[in-house]
């Protein structure tokens, strides 16, 4: 039999999706209630997506939640949205991030990133490295990840020693676990300058671990004693470019880089910092092969590093390795494409366009308005530029009175005044509100 002609595609279904969206993201800020207060909105880039998307459940309201693609996913209970409804019906769920917003640029991509694995291939433990330290590091993504970095000019890695987990969540355990004094000494206290990863209190104390606990904001931390600081730059949610706070002798540091990429900040620098930690999900875009590497300064703390991962999970998928290193490849190639657009000047484009459009709404807009970063020369892109990146409680402000889905400054040891939210449209755009 024939196969039925599809008049509209999913593609153009996005696209038709993404317009309403956008607009809907506009006339809200727009609409904002007049008086005499004011919202500073910091953007810093993070995509939201659905998975929230059920929050009300049996509410008759339609929950309209924007993906990076900018598509809007509607649940169950608003299969039969209706554009003539009002504003006040619609809720917006920006509380969570997905890196969709990459997939066009892959998509056009083709057949650059394919490729076929056999049924007889990775069956081993172990990979073909001949790497005593992390035994199951695959070669070519050890290789392609010395090669990005050598390429962007954002973290040194000679003498060097790469540890890849699934995702930087597992490298930031491994590190705890390298890292505290394994003795009866008690759990060493792990800080971070407040706005913090909000996930950053849940993974350190989810397992009670008797070698670290959680301290807290380091800008108010006071304890004696060893301590480990995590240093995020730039730092998500607020997109600021951090130091270390505590500066204490007994200090041992984790940098968390996962953003320190020319698509959402200049990069002035070549990090070199004891144990740092990137992710595809950022770098890249993607999330779901679930991959991140540490360059580590010390052997033993990448041996310890390796035994965390090895007694947690014994590796890491070898598949998901060969399929980033793919994307690795392909990213640094395109860096030495003189008749196309590179990935980063791709991706800082489109987070340049998400910004302009944020900015130019905000002006239209009776309450909200968005700060000025300081521009900066990024070595990479040859530019200068910015980082792409409030009422006593915010989140419920926007919850009750917009029917905006975020999440509270409280989550990220900060207070109620603030919030983030994941993506307009989309953008990787990560929001902090603040009522002055």
């Amino acid at each position: 039999m024939g196969k039925v002609p599809r008049i509209l595609s999913w593609r153009n279904m996005l696209v038709l999706s993404l317009a309403v969206n956008f607009s809907l993201i506009l006339r809200i800020l727009k609409g904002t209630d007049g008086g005499n207060s004011s919202y500073v909105v910091s953007i810093w880039p993070v995509v939201s997506n659905s998975l929230d998307r059920t929050v009300y459940g049996d509410s008759k309201w339609p929950v309209v939640s924007t993906t990076a693609s900018g598509s809007s996913s509607l649940s169950s209970a608003s299969c039969n949205y209706n554009e003539t409804q009002e504003d006040d019906e619609r809720i917006i769920n920006l509380k969570l991030g997905d890196p969709m917003v990459y997939e066009r640029y892959w998509q056009e991509m083709g057949h650059m990133t394919t490729m076929v694995i056999a049924g007889w291939q990775s069956l081993s433990y172990f990979s073909d490295n001949n790497n005593e330290l992390c035994w199951f590091l695959e070669p070519e993504l050890a290789k392609e990840i010395v090669r990005v970095h050598k390429v962007v000019g954002n973290a040194v890695t000679q003498d060097r020693y790469i540890v890849v987990g699934t995702g930087s969540t597992q490298l930031y355990q491994a590190a705890l676990y390298a890292l505290s004094p394994h003795d009866d000494s008690g759990p060493i206290n792990v800080v971070s300058a407040a706005p913090y990863y909000c996930s950053y209190p849940l993974i350190t104390d989810c397992l009670k671990s008797g070698l670290y606990r959680w301290g807290g904001d380091a800008k108010t931390y006071k304890e004696e004693g060893p301590y480990i600081e995590l240093v995020t730059s730039p730092n998500n949610p607020d997109g600021i470019l951090r130091e270390s706070v505590v500066n204490r002798s007994e200090g041992i540091l984790i940098h968390d880089l996962a953003y320190y990429w020319p698509q959402y900040t200049p990069i002035t620098s070549i990090a070199d910092h004891d144990v740092m930690l990137f992710t595809a999900s950022k770098s890249t875009g993607h999330a779901g092969m679930r991959i991140g590497w540490a360059l580590v300064k010390d052997k033993e703390t990448a041996k310890k590093m390796t035994e965390y991962i090895e007694l947690n999970t014994i590796g890491v998928s070898k598949v998901s390795q060969l399929r980033v290193a793919k994307v690795l490849k392909a990213v640094s190639d395109s860096c030495g494409n003189e008749t196309a657009k590179s990935f980063f000047e791709h991706s800082y484009d489109a987070m340049f366009e998400r910004w302009k459009l944020l900015k130019q709404a905000s002006k239209t807009s009776k309450g909200f308005t968005v700060p000025d970063f300081a521009s900066q020369r990024c070595n990479f892109l040859g530019k200068v530029f910015e980082p792409q990146p409030g009422i006593v409680d915010c989140e419920k402000f926007l919850r009750e009175k917009k029917n905006i889905l975020t999440k509270s400054g409280k989550y990220f040891g900060d207070d109620l005044s603030y919030v983030r939210y994941g993506n307009l449209n989309n953008a990787m755009i990560e929001t902090f509100n603040h009522l002055r």
